[in-house]
């Protein structure tokens, strides 16, 4: 290509960059955040299928509003109820707001002959007769940790309100309730829900994407005037690296694709990836300008030599992106998607652009005024370090692996609903104080489903049956149980007993059932009775929650409840099944451990096959896997041996690592090649290689880990662990390429070369 075509080319390209700048510009406005947890189920499955059929007929497990009101001195104090009782007066005229359960509006039930029904408040506001109530409420197990504590410091609200409610609803709802409870002096209102978490992430969501913008621009001048110390080398790579990240925006805001809670680290992320090709680039561009090429000639070279391993660590690092296809998780795969074109869109940008951008700059001051290398004693007493101790190295690594495949063996697969949260926040707080004191904010739902048609859910048999399941749920799994059909028979049957608490249990005869299942029919006009029975007459439910033990102990229940079914209860009646949006999202982590192993398995036989074509060598596939599955064992060992669990945003971290960390293996192989193809003797070749391309492996990997070093600063534990694991990761994976790769090659050359 002559000089003059390279300028008419250069007008094209630049106008066209521009003007794909501005339609992305344009389509950033568009960009939106969502917190959707329903999609991180598991998509194509046959439980998530039932648990939407299930919610059809019956209603949401998860659309809910609890709220505990705190009063230490006992929640026995006239003056205090009646505050309560006022805020569920005000909360009932809300909007959204389907229904409020308060103990001070709860009526106890009472049932006499003929069928007439009586009701009264649970608690009254008399102060005469709060204490005889305060004794009685303690015998209605239905109200423990329901609507009142334990300990009597605290009431429970529970708020049915409309379903899905979108984050402006939500907004205005949650924003409502504080509202209310503002005009109150209560010593501490907490509140708990799917409502309330979905707009606490997407608020924390938009601060941290801010945050990690900002931080990133910072690093990138640092790193550039660090690396170039020059404005030129602030500039003009700076264009590059901030045009990638406004691209990608743009391109999902084109898309309509709204940023999930695992995108919020996009930025860091596109910062590292799109550093990582500007400083290879410039740093051939300015290591030929050292030698005396003149510039069209260093930025022609420069293209050619660092152009085609660069399209290789930016196709491997989208395979490790795009491997994350093969979860069965929304939300994963629109991360790996979205990251993945981000990556090649860096790479699109920074070889179409800068080698312009170079020729119509001015030469680097740096250069002009021809200063010593830095990098150069520093990358020779490396190399010959290396070279000394070739033999004691790989016995060294060798060490490394055995310490850390026992580490690997001590995993542990588990998660929580609130697993991304650090315990310092607030929404956290409250959640774990609804778990210690009102039996959890998990949901619980368990579908009971006849065989056939020769038995009814009304037959004694059956009753019998769900209140001997539901005992085991109460006492061995330690389900708070707040709706099942033994449950409302139980207090049906109380009241047709005076209130007497010895009459808590299900009917025992035929004659005692009749009256009761009449009452349940006719109570709320029938509704209560659809929550509990679908049309059919074969599906009843038992609702409740349960605090958030993790995957880990809730399958362990889980597995309890079926042998229980299988041994203790009578199997020919009826199937069970557990539903619900908590359960869905733990039965992701059995999916994602398969899957994310299969995409990781992808990756790494599409790098094998791109470094088999480049090299022509088995050998040398082998010698470029190595360097990077060996950082992968190490974080393995580390996650074992400190008891960091294997969820979705830590398992995502191997094949994330995977596909950025072979890079510079690339690029360190690709120049040894070029060497080579020079006419270089190995050993000699290796020696150019590593101090010529020593000083951009240093940089780029400072750069990555200093870019997931961002991710620290996060309040979701899992974005905290993916930058602390990566960073340490690439950190392993640096020292690999620059001390184990250069002795794996050396045993590939002749003796002689080897002296």
């Amino acid at each position: 290509m002559t000089e003059k075509t390279f300028k008419q080319i250069s007008i094209l390209v630049l106008t066209l960059v521009v003007l794909i700048t501005g339609f992305f510009s344009y389509h950033v406005t568009n960009i939106q955040l969502d917190y959707n947890f329903e999609e991180f189920f598991p998509s194509d499955d046959e439980e998530t299928a039932f648990f939407f059929d299930h919610r059809e007929k019956f209603e949401s497990d998860n659309d809910f509003v609890l709220v505990a009101i705190q009063h230490s001195k006992g929640v026995f104090d006239e003056v205090f109820l009646q505050k309560v009782d006022d805020v569920v007066e005000q909360i009932s005229e809300l909007p959204y707001v389907n229904s409020v359960r308060s103990l001070t509006r709860e009526k106890e039930l009472f049932i006499y002959p003929g069928g007439i029904t009586r009701e009264r408040n649970y608690i009254s506001l008399d102060s005469l007769r709060i204490p005889q109530d305060s004794i009685t409420i303690y015998e209605k197990p239905e109200l423990i940790n329901a609507l009142i504590d334990k300990n009597a410091t605290a009431l429970g609200l529970f708020i049915r309100h409309d379903d899905f409610l979108s984050k402006d609803k939500s907004e205005e709802l949650v924003e409502a309730l504080k509202s209310v409870f503002e005009k109150q002096d209560f010593e501490r209102v907490r509140m708990a829900g799917r409502t309330v978490g979905q707009l606490f992430y997407i608020d924390l969501m938009m601060n941290q994407m801010m945050t990690y913008i900002s931080l990133s621009f910072i690093l990138i001048i640092v790193f550039l005037f660090i690396a170039f110390r020059s404005l030129w080398g602030i500039l003009v790579p700076f264009f590059v690296v901030s045009g990638s990240m406004l691209w990608i925006v743009g391109f999902m805001g084109w898309m309509q694709e709204p940023i999930n809670i695992l995108l919020v680290i996009l930025p860091s992320i596109m910062f590292v990836v799109a550093m990582s090709d500007v400083i290879h680039l410039v740093s051939k561009y300015l290591e030929l300008l050292r030698e005396g090429k003149p510039k069209y000639e260093a930025i022609i070279v420069s293209f050619k030599e660092i152009g085609l391993a660069t399209l290789l660590t930016s196709v491997t690092t989208a395979i490790g992106f795009f491997s994350l296809l093969f979860v069965r998780v929304i939300p994963i795969q629109v991360f790996g998607k979205f990251i993945g074109i981000g990556v090649l869109f860096a790479f699109i940008l920074t070889f179409s652009t800068l080698p312009f951008l170079f020729y119509y700059s001015k030469t680097p001051r740096l250069i002009r005024e021809k200063k010593k290398n830095f990098w150069l004693p520093i990358l020779r007493n490396s190399f010959l370090y290396t070279l000394r101790n070739r033999k004691i190295i790989p016995w060294v690594a060798l060490i490394f692996i055995g310490f850390f495949a026992y580490g690997m063996t001590r995993i542990q697969v588990n998660n929580y609903i609130l697993d991304d949260i650090r315990s310092s926040v607030s929404m956290k707080q409250d959640f774990d104080y609804f778990d210690d004191e009102f039996g959890g904010v998990r949901p619980f739902e368990l579908v009971v489903t006849l065989k056939d048609s020769t038995h009814s859910i009304w037959d004694l048999a059956v009753i019998e049956n769900l209140s001997k399941l539901e005992t085991f749920l109460q006492k061995d799994y330690e389900v708070d149980v707040k709706l099942s059909l033994s449950r409302i028979l139980s207090i049906l049957n109380r009241a047709a007993n005076l209130g007497d608490s010895a009459r808590f249990r299900v009917p025992a005869s035929k004659k005692e059932l009749k009256p009761l299942r009449r009452a349940l029919l006719a109570a709320d006009k029938g509704n209560l009775a659809n929550q509990l029975i679908d049309s059919t007459g074969f599906v009843t439910r038992i609702s409740g929650t349960i605090p958030d033990w993790g995957n880990k102990e809730t399958r362990k229940r889980t597995a309890q409840l079926e042998q229980f079914y299988k041994s203790e209860m009578d199997t020919t009646l009826f199937s069970i099944q557990p539903t619900g949006s908590a359960h869905l999202l733990d039965k992701n982590m059995y999916y994602m451990s398969s899957s994310l192993a299969q995409g990781l398995s992808f990756a790494i036989i599409v790098v094998a096959v791109l470094m088999g074509i480049l090299f022509k060598s088995g050998w040398m596939v082998v010698i470029s896997l190595i360097p990077n599955l060996i950082p992968l064992l190490l974080i393995a060992g580390i996650m074992g041996f400190f008891g960091i669990d294997l969820k979705i945003t830590t398992a995502i971290v191997f094949t994330i690592a995977f596909g950025i960390a072979v890079d510079d293996t690339i690029h360190f192989l690709s120049k040894y090649k070029l060497e080579l193809n020079k006419g270089k003797s190995p050993l000699y070749a290796l020696k150019r290689t590593y101090l010529t391309t020593g000083k951009a492996i240093v940089l780029t990997s400072t750069i990555l880990c200093s870019g997931f070093t961002l991710l620290l600063l996060s309040d979701f534990l899992g974005t905290f662990y993916m930058g602390l694991m990566v960073g340490i990761t690439l950190f392993f994976a640096v020292i690999a390429d620059l001390f184990l790769l250069p002795i794996l090659l050396i045993w590939t050359m002749k003796p002689r070369e080897n002296r």
